[in-house]
C-alpha cells in the first residue's frame, strides 16, 4: 500500500507538506504542490480520509430527512443539495420519514452520534423545542417548512402570498365557488396555504363555505378521494385549488371518472410544479416553487454552519411564480349539475 511518506520522498518534501497539499491549507510554493499533486498521481496514493477526518472531528457527511420519498417534489431540491454538496466535497446521507414523528425524532441521534457533519430537515413535525435544542448543539437548516418564532436558517417560498395569488387567479375567471384541498393540518405549510386561500376570498368578498375545504395528505389518492366527496355535493364547485400537484392530478382523474371535463367543467390549480405538471394532460396550472434552487440554497447555509461562517440572515425567501398552461378557464354561466 502506498504511504503518505512514499509520495513525500517522490516529492522530496516533507510529508507536513504533503498533509498541506492534501488539505489544500496553502502555504506550500506552486512548484511545490505540483511535484506533490505529479507524486499522487504516479503512485495513485489514496488518502487515508477516514484518519483525516477523525483528526479533524467531521464526517463529510451531510444528513438530508425527508417526509416521504415517494412524493417527486422532493427530487429536485435533493438534486440542488447534492450538486452543492459534490461540490464541496460532502456526502448526503438520506433520511425518509414516512411522515411518522418517530422516525424523524430518531433522525436526530445521527447527529449526536456524529455519524453526520449537519443536517438538512425538508419536514418540521417534530416538536419546536426538540428541533430548537438539537440546532444549539449541532448545524441544522430546515428547507421548504420553517418554525415560526425560530432562528434555525429556512429557505422557503411565501406560502400565503402564494395560495393568494392562485386563489386570485381562479377569481379573475369569474369563479366564486371554489373547492380547496388542504393537505395535514400539523403541516404548517397546509395552515400557511389554507389561509393563502382564505385572504383571496376574503379580499374579494367571497363567503368561505366550510364543506368546500377538504384535508389531504398531499398524495395523488387523497386528491381523488376527496374531489370525489366535492363532487358528490348538489352544487359542487366550479374550480378547485389543490395544495400539491400530485393531489390536483388525483382531483382530475376524479372529474374524469365523473364524465366531466377540465377545464370545460371545473377549473383546477396545483402546487409545486413538479416534472409531471407540464406533460399531464391537460398540462396542469399551478405554483411553481424554484425546487432546485432551494436546495442549493440549504446546503450552501448547512456549509456556512459547519465552517462556523456568519450567515447574513436566517430565513430565505425565495420567488415562486404562477404557471398558466391548460386546466383553468372562464367559468360557465350555468352551475354544473350532478
Amino acid at each position: 500500500m502506498v504511504r503518505i511518506s512514499d509520495v513525500a520522498k517522490m516529492a522530496n518534501v516533507s510529508t507536513a507538506t504533503v498533509s498541506r497539499v492534501l488539505s489544500n491549507s496553502g502555504n506550500v510554493k506552486k512548484e511545490t504542490a505540483e511535484k506533490v499533486l505529479e507524486a499522487i498521481k504516479k503512485l495513485n496514493y489514496q488518502p487515508n480520509l477516514l484518519a483525516r477526518q477523525l483528526r479533524r472531528l467531521e464526517t463529510k457527511t451531510v444528513l438530508v430527512v425527508v417526509p416521504d420519498i415517494t412524493n417527486t417534489f422532493f427530487s429536485k431540491i435533493l438534486r440542488g443539495i447534492e450538486q452543492v454538496a459534490i461540490e464541496n466535497d460532502y456526502e448526503v446521507l438520506l433520511g425518509d420519514t414516512g411522515n411518522s414523528l418517530e422516525r424523524e425524532k430518531g433522525y436526530l441521534d445521527i447527529l449526536r452520534q456524529k455519524k453526520a457533519d449537519g443536517m438538512i430537515l425538508l419536514t418540521a413535525r417534530l416538536e419546536s423545542h426538540l428541533l430548537e435544542e438539537i440546532s444549539h448543539e449541532f448545524p441544522v437548516v430546515l428547507a421548504c417548512e420553517y418554525l415560526e418564532g425560530s432562528d434555525i436558517p429556512t429557505v422557503s417560498i411565501d406560502n400565503i402570498s402564494s395560495a393568494r395569488k392562485a386563489t386570485e387567479y381562479l377569481i379573475s375567471l369569474g369563479h366564486k365557488r371554489i373547492g380547496f384541498l388542504s393537505g395535514p393540518m400539523d403541516v404548517i405549510l397546509s395552515r400557511d396555504r389554507l389561509k393563502g386561500f382564505k385572504q383571496g376570498m376574503m379580499q374579494h368578498d367571497i363567503a368561505i363555505e366550510p364543506n368546500l375545504i377538504q384535508e389531504g395528505d398531499f398524495s395523488f389518492e387523497s386528491g381523488f378521494n376527496l374531489m370525489t366527496k366535492l363532487l358528490a355535493l348538489t352544487e359542487p364547485p366550479t374550480a378547485v385549488f389543490a395544495s400539491s400537484d400530485e393531489m390536483a392530478i388525483g382531483a382530475i382523474k376524479a372529474i374524469k371518472a365523473k364524465g366531466l371535463k377540465v377545464p370545460d367543467d371545473i377549473s383546477i390549480v396545483g402546487f409545486d410544479d413538479i416534472k409531471f405538471a407540464s406533460i399531464f394532460e391537460p398540462a396542469l396550472t399551478t405554483v411553481s416553487q424554484p425546487m432546485f434552487e432551494i436546495g442549493q440554497k440549504a446546503m450552501e447555509l448547512l456549509i456556512k454552519l459547519i465552517q462556523k461562517d456568519k450567515l447574513e440572515k436566517s430565513q430565505y425567501i425565495l420567488e415562486d411564480r404562477l404557471v398558466i398552461r391548460e386546466t383553468c378557464k372562464e367559468k360557465k354561466k350555468d352551475m354544473i349539475k350532478m
